[in-house]
């Protein structure tokens, strides 16, 4: 990225962390610790249940949300978003000023976590693409539900993977990602083989193989709000958490979403900075190797841990990486909140700024364009760090609860506790690499 992007995002490394690295790793293990042995003597029997847990949102709540007025609201407002940007991506100048790349990397990536724990799934209610393929399934007179073929259950979330990780790899890895013309292609791409996904196999291949509408409707697992039998219901995040459906390639999602943000504070670290410039390899190459590297390891790792079980059943050891991978989405928003709370709050407001400006002649259309970045987190260095830890802390107690749950569910009663071992080293070896990390950057 260029200078200017590169100091925005680089907001948040060890500079505004006014704590020992030791003692917080050392509590966010003990923490750990401490939780699964209390879970081990007090939750011995399954508490959540998809089928059973919540209970149905206020009836004027679920009225308004089943309205189609809201329904078109939210689709019209992601459509006139996409228009605006997509008119400042086509006709704006190649500036780092232009507001597309605030809306992508910023807007996009990171402000879906926030808006999803709040809101639910937002992606998937404001998606120009599920908008414009629903126009195109009513001038043809089609379903957008069905498509001409049946979507392949084997493929499940890989595709999806794969598109997140392609996302990542031109934000961490590109070194012309804040050019133009190469997020524009890559926009341009993502639009065209959702539309054509959606032609073939209907809206199921939104739900499976969108990258940021399965991003955003896993991270929403961890709100308050769910559907059964299409009734809108309130219930605890944790309980929403155990009724993510289990389908392949969840482990791969994960993984990327993890891994790449590791690997985010890991390519700013000073070690890898030494070592970049001090090797004969050029520092694209190792960058990819290490993106890669870092993704791969976090999935292996995870299946190590969860495979590593009493069971004996060859092919039911092979499903357990996807049945806990749900146990790392609280994982994924802890660091997300870690790692990227100052630069959403304030590249986030700056795009804002921009948005006013779209084509960089001066304009002020949304009347934006006058405010001045309020930067009151980054001066408050100590209560940013607190935040940052608290967030991978709770995060990662978060997910030994879920993973917890899990285990007694489906393991034999003789491995329940013990088959979890090998899981809490994985969960622990996450958190002392992660906040090792988040304080080396």
């Amino acid at each position: 990225m260029s200078d200017g992007f590169n100091l925005a995002h680089g907001i948040g490394g060890a500079k505004d962390l006014p704590i020992s690295p030791e003692l917080a790793i050392a509590g966010a293990t003990a923490a750990l610790v401490v939780s699964f042995t209390v879970l081990a003597v007090a939750w011995r029997t399954p508490r959540y249940d998809a089928a059973t847990s919540g209970r149905p949102a206020p009836a004027w709540w679920a009225s308004i949300v089943d309205s189609l007025w809201w329904r078109v609201l939210w689709r019209s407002l992601g459509m006139a978003l996409f228009l605006y940007v997509g008119a400042a991506a086509i006709l704006g100048k190649d500036l780092v000023i232009n507001p597309v790349f605030g809306v992508f990397y910023v807007w996009w990536w990171v402000g879906l976590v926030p808006l999803s724990l709040l809101f639910g799934p937002v992606w998937k209610a404001i998606s120009p693409v599920r908008t414009i393929n629903l126009a195109f399934s009513r001038l043809s007179g089609s379903d957008p539900e069905t498509g001409v073929f049946t979507y392949p259950q084997r493929l499940g979330h890989w595709p999806a993977a794969i598109g997140l990780f392609a996302f990542v790899w031109l934000e961490l890895v590109y070194p012309y990602s804040t050019e133009l013309g190469p997020v524009r292609l890559w926009c341009a791409a993502y639009v065209a083989v959702m539309l054509v996904g959606g032609a073939l196999f209907g809206n199921v291949f939104y739900e499976r193989a969108d990258p940021f509408e399965v991003y955003s409707t896993l991270v929403s697992r961890m709100s308050a709000w769910a559907r059964r039998d299409g009734v809108l219901l309130v219930r605890s995040p944790l309980a929403n958490l155990d009724s993510t459906p289990v389908r392949p390639g969840l482990i791969g999602v994960v993984a990327v979403l993890f891994g790449s943000t590791a690997f985010d504070s890991f390519k700013d670290s000073a070690r890898w900075v030494q070592f970049v410039q001090g090797s004969a390899t050029s520092s694209y190459t190792l960058n990819n190797l290490a993106l890669l590297v870092f993704c791969v390891g976090v999935g292996l790792v995870f299946a190590a841990g969860t495979m590593l079980t009493g069971l004996g059943d060859d092919l039911r050891r092979r499903e357990l990486p996807d049945l806990f991978a749900h146990s790392v989405v609280p994982i994924v928003a802890g660091y997300v909140v870690a790692h990227y709370l100052s630069y959403l709050v304030e590249v986030g407001q700056l795009t804002l700024i921009q948005l006013s400006d779209p084509f960089s002649d001066g304009s002020n259309f949304l009347g934006t364009g006058n405010l001045d970045v309020n930067y009151w987190l980054s001066y408050h260095p100590t209560l940013l760090a607190n935040i940052k830890v608290l967030a991978v802390v709770a995060g990662h107690v978060l997910g030994v609860i879920a993973a917890h749950d899990r285990a007694i569910r489906i393991l034999p009663r003789r491995h329940q506790l013990t088959g979890q071992l090998p899981l809490l080293v994985a969960m622990i070896a996450f958190t002392v690499g992660g906040l090792y990390l988040l304080f080396a950057a």
